[in-house]
């Protein structure tokens, strides 16, 4: 009789709370990252956008022209971990996308994970390195078991991050197969990337692929004449190695992303549990496209911003028609950076020059050997990380702190350095000048001296092989972010708002908890 009784209390409990449901709380979220939008673009573009892309966004939501990422060194992976934790690199455990590590003497990304098992990939990811909760995990939490939580980006990265902790699946392109994959740090695949990797795989596809121009050439505006000549035509031959890094890093990526996120969206019912929020993430590209022959980006890129106007478009009526725009939040944001940078014609006559990291090194352990006596006290050098082998000078009975000052004021010395910095002078809380530096920077995963290049010259790592060269370039542009979410008035912020006030101003409006590590209050929506 108790346990009858018990059970007639409890179900009128799990009634009450089904009726006592807020039904302004959207039952959907979908986050959304697109590395390196620019605000810009957005808005120089705008009358060749559909109207339920781009042009949805802005009438319907709030738009934010100016967000600022503040850290130094961004790139599509630590962008997203600060668009959903709430915090920097050097708290988040994500500091970049690759991280020197001095035990093994090798650069892997930081969310790789032994421990997890690939499922289609040899690759092994997992967020357990992620030292922060993220906005999926509260969706998650809130929704106490019940919540289901998926992302999909072609980076694997990226895609664990955006699942965060308690996410049911992230899925990623595999950059060498071109097969959708995940780890086995998730139990629960949809069918969906079964479906596509034995049913349509890009495999059997992408030889046959080709991205052009979507527009006649005379409606795409700004371009000087000799881009107007000869439309572009790229292909994709899978007898080219790398022809997967090729196809991911066009738009023509965002289309593969969009599929398999409808596919999800209809095929896992997301947004219809109840009154507890789904999350579905998708990261998306519009990065100037590095295959260009002639080293102009402008017309690839605008051609990007249109096709993925054109993919927003169809996620956009695929919730409208599963869940209702009404019952979604949307959450879109870029990633605070632009990477356009090549090497200048010489014709040109920018001041330039070629840094050889194998020459600075070995140089820069000739000047210690000569001070403190001969020994090699350069462990490595990695994206403008200086490791200093510890081992050596504590061996010497020498002061670590003392052999990186001598290290960095030789550095400064050096043709292409516009100056150098020991750790403990980022750590500095009473440097503001180093500010976007010491966000970057996580102790646990940084060398002791870092080398700040001059803009113009090619920093030519020829330490590793094959050598990578980078230009430098500083690009400061305008970073967008949305939230179009039911109860939301429109409004466009021409005023910056840090990165950091996004991932709370987003649970703020889902009224649930903001991540655990955020370092700023919400925005007032």
């Amino acid at each position: 009789m108790n346990r009858l009784i018990t059970s007639v209390i409890f179900g009128l409990v799990g009634l009450n709370t089904v009726i006592m449901a807020d039904p302004s709380r959207p039952k959907l979220v979908v986050g959304i990252v697109v590395d390196q939008l620019r605000s810009d673009y957005l808005e120089y573009l705008q009358s060749l956008f559909g109207e339920k892309g781009f042009k949805r966004l802005m009438k319907d939501g709030v738009y934010m022209r100016d967000v600022d990422f503040k850290a130094k060194g961004l790139d599509a992976v630590n962008a997203t971990a600060i668009a959903f934790t709430g915090n920097y690199p050097n708290a988040t455990g994500v500091p970049s996308a690759n991280v020197y590590r001095p035990s093994t003497k090798q650069a892997s990304a930081p969310l790789e994970d032994p421990e997890a098992i690939g499922n289609f990939t040899t690759e092994t990811f997992s967020p357990a390195a992620l030292r922060l909760s993220t906005i999926s995990d509260e969706v998650a939490i809130d929704g106490a078991g019940v919540s289901a939580v998926y992302s999909i980006a072609p980076d694997p990265q990226q895609a664990v991050i955006m699942a965060g902790h308690a996410g049911n699946c992230a899925i990623w392109l595999n950059e060498n197969t071109g097969k959708w994959a995940t780890s086995t740090y998730y139990h629960d695949v949809p069918g969906a990337v079964n479906t596509r990797n034995y049913n349509r795989p890009l495999a059997n596809r992408i030889d046959t692929m080709q991205w052009k121009p979507s527009l006649p050439l005379e409606r795409y505006p700004g371009l000087p004449a000799q881009k107007r000549i000869y439309p572009f035509r790229y292909t994709f031959p899978t007898s080219d190695r790398n022809v997967y890094r090729m196809f991911m890093s066009s738009p023509l990526v965002n289309t593969e992303v969009t599929d398999l996120a409808i596919d999800c969206l209809q095929g896992m019912n997301l947004g219809k549990r109840g009154d507890a929020i789904d999350m579905l993430n998708v990261a998306y590209t519009a990065a100037p496209y590095k295959y260009v022959k002639d080293g102009d980006f402008r017309l690839e890129l605008e051609d990007t911003y249109l096709r993925l106007d054109s993919q927003l478009g169809r996620l956009f009526d695929a919730i409208e028609k599963s869940v209702g725009l009404d019952n979604a939040l949307i959450y879109l944001t870029g990633t605070g950076y632009y990477d356009d940078a090549v090497t200048d014609d010489a014709a040109y006559r920018i001041p330039s020059g070629e840094f050889s990291v194998k020459r600075a090194t070995s140089l820069l352990n000739s000047y210690l050997s000569a001070k403190h006596g001969n020994a090699d006290y350069i462990d490595s050098y990695y994206n403008g990380h200086i490791y200093l082998d510890h081992g050596v000078i504590e061996g010497k009975r020498l002061s670590p702190a003392d052999v990186a000052d001598d290290a960095r004021t030789f550095l400064c010395k050096m043709s292409g350095v516009a100056d150098a910095y020991t750790l403990p002078e980022i750590l500095s809380i009473s440097s503001a000048s180093l500010e976007s530096l010491r966000l970057a920077t996580d102790p646990k995963n940084c060398g002791d001296i870092f080398v700040e290049f001059s803009p113009g010259w090619t920093v030519s790592d020829d330490l590793r092989f094959p050598v990578e060269k980078k230009p430098v370039r500083s690009s400061m542009i305008l970073t967008p972010a949305f939230i179009m979410a039911p109860g939301v008035e429109p409004k466009v912020i021409g005023n910056t708002v840090e990165a950091v006030k996004l991932a709370p101003t987003v649970t703020s409006t889902l009224r649930i908890r903001a991540p655990n590590g955020i370092t700023e209050r919400p925005l007032s929506l």
